[in-house]
């Protein structure tokens, strides 16, 4: 029952709506099934299946508003829900901030789903987890991967006239692989809308290549080295700078687009002139939900809420960085209000525009630096610089004179990614990577504090 039609959608979310008896109502349905599996040790160690569909409804009374969430679909259980919910806006206080709920809005035909992806079966994972470990054990290698694939659907509605539906796909895939005597190690992760882009063979070399190469690493001093950063690792770089577009946060001193003074960095040059990012739902290699507040529990109860990041409004196609300059900033309705400018809500992904270099090209012009593969248990420093401190991993290696010479021990690093876009001396071809557009980055002067033991 995970995933229904819109139709099947619409008739149960009328059907709450119909038992309400608040100044407004919102709901939200989401359903899924969600499979996997799980190998180590070159061993499939599990595997499983959760099919779940589940309801959220709030009620809006005044500037008071309760929520409450069921997973039965019958009138009696559903009508129950609707009162809860009202009883406990009546007991709740009232928000300041509270804004009225959306009327309808249009959206975005966006392509999220692929069938390739929802008519996987177990004979399909077993082959991918084959083909994995298969290779490791042609070479004397042990494999620990993951993949999972989910096939969903999230539907909104409110008793304005508002109701969005959309069917979304996914399939996360991750290897690491390690050599016998657990001194190197390798490491990949992939995620698609369709499966069928999935080659897990040759993907999972990508990992048995670091792995061979990463043994017998070296110590070298930290300091200040050039970097070429993967997909990967700058993926984890991105991601906070990303999630720290809200103009509240600026306004009230509190992000790296805080102005000395007052004010926000908006149409100012922060980064290279040569990085532009942008977020699109209907791109077809990173598609996106058409709304926001959907996608997940967190963002259904903000949806719900009136006046949080995820409330209904359109996603529509918004360039957040042109050629190093800030174009565009998030607002929550309720500070776009107080603003009186448009509210944009936060991209659910994001694309930044790449080069035409290869790793391989990147690697031969440089003189002295770093290959790093992944970024792992990073911290956030101080937000209003995007400083953050972290470790390496999974294979991270020495250049010289334009060739990798050796395998270096991990570093801890304490770096910023306004700074790394600052000192971008190349680009690479934007790959997916957390359902992000995000490519090779060369920068300079990356900072890393210590070394690290482990592999």
């Amino acid at each position: 029952m995970a995933l229904i039609s819109q139709e099947e959608a619409k008739k149960i979310l009328d059907k709450v709506l119909s038992f309400s008896k608040a100044d407004e109502m919102s709901v939200s349905l989401n359903g899924a099934r969600s499979s996997n599996i799980r190998y180590a040790l070159n061993t499939v160690s599990s595997g499983g299946e959760a099919d779940n569909m589940s309801l959220l409804i709030t009620a809006g009374l005044g500037k008071r508003s309760g929520s409450a969430t069921i997973n039965e679909f019958d009138d009696r259980a559903l009508e129950r829900t609707v009162r809860r919910a009202e009883e406990i806006a009546r007991l709740a206080p009232e928000n300041p901030e509270y804004m009225p709920m959306l009327g309808p809005q249009k959206y975005l035909e966006t392509p999220t789903y692929s069938e390739n992806t929802a008519k996987m079966d177990s004979e399909y994972r077993a082959q991918v987890a084959f083909d994995s470990v298969d290779l490791c054990e042609q070479k004397n290698l042990t494999a620990a991967g993951y993949l999972q694939d989910t096939t969903g659907f999230s539907a909104i509605a409110n008793s304005k006239g508002l109701f969005g539906y959309n069917r979304s796909t996914s399939a996360d895939f991750s290897v690491t692989v390690r050599t016998a005597d657990s001194k190197g190690s390798g490491y990949v992760t992939r995620d698609f809308t369709d499966i069928s882009k999935l080659n897990a063979r040759e993907t999972t070399n990508i990992a048995v290549q670091k792995a061979m190469a990463s043994t017998n690493a070296r110590s070298i001093e930290p300091g200040k080295y050039t970097v070429i950063l993967e997909p990967t690792a700058m993926s984890t770089l991105l991601q906070s700078m990303m999630s720290g577009m809200d103009t509240r946060l600026a306004d009230e001193g509190r992000s790296f687009l805080s102005k000395k003074g007052g004010g926000t960095r908006l149409g100012e040059k922060l980064i290279d002139e040569r990085i532009t990012i942008y977020s699109d739902p209907t791109n077809s290699e990173a598609p996106s939900e058409p709304f926001s507040g959907a996608g997940n529990r967190l963002a259904a109860m903000s949806f719900l809420g009136g006046g949080g990041v995820g409330d209904g409004r359109p996603q529509e196609k918004v360039m957040w960085f042109e050629k190093g300059i800030v174009k565009n900033m998030s607002y929550s309705r309720f500070w776009a209000d107080k603003k009186g400018v448009k509210a944009t809500p936060p991209s659910s992904g994001f694309i930044m525009e790449g080069g035409n270099q290869s790793l391989a090209d990147m690697i031969k012009s440089t003189d002295k630096g770093i290959l790093v593969t992944r970024l792992w248990y990073v911290r956030m420093v101080d937000p209003q610089t995007l400083l953050q401190t972290g470790l390496t991993r999974d294979g991270t290696f020495y250049i010289e004179n334009g060739q990798i010479k050796f395998p270096v021990k991990n570093f801890r690093f304490n770096e910023s990614a306004v700074i790394v876009l600052n000192n971008i001396e190349s680009l690479g071809a934007p790959v997916r990577m957390n359902g992000n557009m995000i490519p090779p980055v060369k920068a300079r002067d990356f900072t890393f504090t210590s070394l690290s033991d482990a592999i």
